[in-house]
């Protein structure tokens, strides 16, 4: 049995340190809850954990500038998700945490570590089957097998596996970025820098180094954020992965007419997708009916299904028109 090594520091710079020690392969800890089942399932082996869930310094909540909304990348899924001026700034926000998980799970996850969660792909998550992410060059068993819940987004011959997470979708379509510290320093990370599609190298799934840790999350504060929504389609609706979800917000004119337009999908993309096409479809428009599919079927052009999950293209289009009419009903009132 090889060896395993645990830390707890007790500041961000010790933590820093203590995984530049640790060498290659060392993970950082938060809540763990994505952590902890890939390692009962042998994904995932790290010889080395660094604790970061005690530091304080990480789990700020700062609604109070008057440019930004900061989260600590500590800070709990469900505190942040309670936060009263998130409510009532930002819901796309707050529905979009309260809509991923339990209150169990949200109680424990940290709002830095769902970013960096990984797919339920079964075929990842299970040894057994060849997995380029798992192993590179190993093949993609989901190309040939069940893919109903995988993405018709952002694929590519390596992999198509779907990246799971709510909160980046909303994160996305905000404009949000990351600091990030590590050995060599702080730098930021803009949301639609951080993840990557899977291309030839789907074991690379974000831009982070591994001995990088984020610090916080920064969202700009827009008067779209009032007229928003977090929409999410599942198999039932009691805490499962999207099938295809939505994150919009917007602002009317006094006259009805779309003037800033914000929309981001999840649930059918290989990272978190930003439909920029469908804001430009609404943008300057009224928003009918006709409207808001138009920017639906904007959002999936190019959009290629497998086997067993072409109605996700559909129910995606449906999912971004319904959510674009909830957000137009909140930027109305």
């Amino acid at each position: 049995m090889r060896a395993f090594s645990y830390t707890a520091p007790s500041s961000v710079a010790e933590a820093v340190e203590a995984i530049a020690a640790a060498g290659g392969g060392a993970k950082f800890l938060a809540g763990g809850t994505t952590l902890f089942d890939l390692m009962k399932l042998g994904v995932e082996r790290p010889p080395a954990l660094v604790d970061v869930s005690r530091l304080a310094e990480l789990t700020t909540i700062d609604t109070s500038r008057g440019d930004h909304l900061v989260f600590g990348g500590g800070a709990r899924m469900a505190d942040v998700a309670a936060d009263p001026v998130v409510r009532r700034d930002y819901p796309v926000l707050s529905e979009s945490l309260w809509r991923a998980a339990s209150q169990q799970l949200r109680n424990m996850a940290t709002v830095a570590g769902n970013l960096l969660q990984r797919t339920r792909c079964p075929y990842f998550r299970e040894t057994a089957y060849p997995c380029n992410k798992r192993e590179p060059g190993s093949g993609c068993a989901a190309r040939e097998g069940i893919d109903r819940g995988n993405a018709v987004l952002g694929t590519s011959e390596a992999c198509i596996a779907t990246y799971p997470g709510d909160w980046p979708v909303a994160l996305l379509a905000f404009d949000a970025a990351v600091d990030v510290v590590g050995p060599r320093g702080e730098r930021t990370v803009t949301l639609a820098d951080l993840h990557l599609e899977p291309g030839d190298t789907p074991h690379r799934e974000h831009t982070l180094a591994p001995d990088e840790l984020i610090l916080r999350i920064r969202v700009p504060l827009t008067p779209a954020g009032r007229g928003s929504t977090y929409l999410k389609i599942r198999d039932r609706e009691s805490y499962a992965f999207a099938l295809a979800s939505a994150a919009v917000g917007l602002t009317l004119t006094a006259g009805g007419q779309v003037q800033e337009c914000r929309i981001a999908l999840g649930g059918v993309a290989t990272r978190p997708w930003r439909a920029r096409s469908a804001e430009q479809a609404v943008i300057g428009r009224p928003l009918t009916d006709e409207t808001a599919r138009a920017a639906g079927e904007a959002a999936l052009a190019g959009a290629h299904a497998g086997a067993h999950n072409t109605f996700k293209i559909e129910l995606a289009k449906r999912t971004v028109a319904d959510a674009l009419r909830i957000a137009g009903e909140r930027a109305s009132r």
